[in-house]
C-alpha cells in the first residue's frame, strides 16, 4: 500500500489524521479513495479534472507536475504528500531610505 501524507492545514478534514494508506497504482486513483474516505477533502484537493494550482503533489519527493501528472505511477510503499503552496505576507509597509554614507 502506498501512503498518502496530510498536512497540518488539511487534517481536521481527513479526521485529524497525518497519514492515510491507499491501495492504487495512480497518483488519481490514490485522491480518489482519499476522497472517498474524507469527502471533506475534496474541494481541498481535486479541482475539475486535476488538482488546484496551490496544491503541491509529490511521489517519493519528485514533483508529479514534471513526471505523469495524475496518472503518475504510485508503487507499493510509495509516500504522496500533499503539499499546500503557502501564500501571502505582511500587510505592513516598510519606509525605504536612502542608505548612509
Amino acid at each position: 500500500m502506498a501512503q498518502i501524507r496530510i498536512p497540518p492545514v488539511l487534517r481536521s478534514e481527513a479526521a485529524g489524521n497525518r497519514t492515510v494508506e491507499v491501495d492504487a497504482g495512480t497518483v488519481r486513483q490514490a485522491l480518489d479513495q482519499l476522497v472517498t474516505a474524507y469527502p471533506a477533502l475534496r474541494a481541498r484537493v481535486l479541482e475539475g479534472d486535476g488538482v488546484p494550482s496551490f496544491l503541491n503533489v509529490f511521489v517519493d519527493g519528485d514533483d508529479v507536475r514534471l513526471l505523469g501528472g495524475l496518472e503518475t505511477e504510485v508503487a507499493a510503499g510509495s509516500t504522496i504528500l500533499l503539499l499546500p503552496a503557502v501564500a501571502g505576507g505582511s500587510a505592513t509597509q516598510f519606509e525605504v531610505s536612502a542608505p548612509r554614507r
